[in-house]
């Protein structure tokens, strides 16, 4: 009989019910505990999926006998709950970005070193089949070396966005804007289709019309990677009316690849549904272009026919369940999950020091703009 991994869920907010949702139809994996500081919340969530409530992550962890946690804390509180479940005996699987800042990515990646568990970070879009294709074109060399990747993320956010939390729109609750709560996923998209890494990177980022939040609202950059290719981050919340984000990627020999993310209204975790499909919306490689309109056909249909909003957090989560049951790597490793994390804090500091920022990057210690938001809007 195949072993169960035992998970907990930390943080009992609204992404925490896509979690729960997911690990209930997830083979091989039992959802046994939830835990919140705010014992109403967590004894109200535990209710709901018939699971026992803690406030307290270690006692959780050991009373429970987890094998796994995942952590849908807001951004900022990622690095306290990951390192206690860490010491304590459990994997954890963490909600993009894996954190804000880079000094608790590194606290959380060496914890997990000396623990000798598995951390990951959550990026279900890669899960996506037309992500998927653009990656496997890639690795085959449909399109040759990777040469240019863009990124466009647009969409808007309103006053009672953020007002629907009180830790969103500033920097301690939320750890900054459209870099670090819309952005990750295309963000990780584009590193993880390049597939090399970055020896430097110019940005800009500014508050345009959100008077009311203290963090960022729009960004650009340029990245210049190791390998010869080059990118474009594009990413803005003030642009109406709805969503949509893109990923493209144009190879060496001429053929292009791209994926729309994105779509439709806006999507907030929790409180609203995906509208439009991801689909593949550029794909130039000479002998599959009459192949594109049966791939959007195809992949709309699969999408439609299942809960967008948890399959594929269910995927990404049963990749790190079988992941611990094989003894191999997650798809989205704590690793990978650090990088998002190097860009957008690349972004900060150039626009901050309006310089280019050389990789790898270390955090700042001894400042205090929070690694260099706080000058980076003006």
């Amino acid at each position: 009989m195949t072993k169960k991994i035992k998970i907990g869920i930390i943080g009992c907010g609204k992404v925490a019910d896509l979690h729960a949702g997911a690990i209930k139809n997830i083979e091989n994996s039992d959802l046994v505990a939830a835990c919140d500081l705010d014992e109403g919340r967590a004894q109200a969530f535990a209710s709901q999926y018939n699971v026992k409530a803690y406030t307290d992550v270690t006692d959780m962890v050991k009373s429970e006998n987890l094998d796994m946690v995942t952590v849908c804390t807001p951004h900022p509180v990622h690095k306290n709950p990951t390192i206690d479940a860490l010491n304590a005996g459990a994997n954890v699987l963490i909600e993009k970005p894996l954190a804000s800042s880079l000094e608790d990515c590194d606290a959380m990646l060496e914890a997990a070193k000396k623990s000798g568990k598995e951390i990951g970070m959550i990026s279900q879009r890669r899960f996506y089949s037309p992500c998927l294709r653009v990656k496997d074109a890639i690795g085959k060399g449909k399109i040759g070396k990777p040469i240019l990747g863009t990124v466009f993320m647009f969409g808007w956010r309103d006053e009672p966005y953020y007002e629907s939390d009180p830790w969103r729109g500033t920097w301690k609750g939320e750890g900054g804007g459209v870099l670090v709560n819309q952005a990750p996923h295309q963000i990780d998209l584009l590193q993880w289709f390049m597939g090399g890494e970055i020896d430097e990177l110019y940005g800009v980022s500014k508050n345009m019309n959100h008077p009311y939040i203290e963090v960022e609202d729009t960004a650009v950059a340029v990245i210049k990677f190791k390998n010869g290719g080059v990118g474009n981050i594009i990413v803005s919340n003030s642009q109406k009316p709805g969503i949509y984000g893109k990923v493209h990627i144009h190879g060496e020999n001429g053929s292009s690849v791209g994926v729309q993310t994105d779509g439709g209204a806006m999507f907030i975790a929790g409180m609203s549904s995906i509208l439009e499909p991801p689909v593949n919306d550029l794909w130039s490689v000479p002998t599959e272009v009459e192949k594109l309109s049966e791939w959007v056909k195809e992949d709309s249909d699969f999408f439609n026919s299942v809960n967008s909003m948890e399959y594929y957090h269910q995927m990404q989560i049963k990749d790190f369940v079988d992941a611990l049951l094989e003894g191999r790597k997650p798809m989205v490793t704590g690793e990978e999950g650090r990088v998002t994390v190097e860009i957008f804090t690349a972004i900060y500091r150039s626009s901050r020091d309006n310089a280019p920022i050389k990789f790898p990057l270390k955090p700042e210690t001894g400042r205090d703009d929070f690694d260099g938001r706080l000058g980076s809007n003006d």
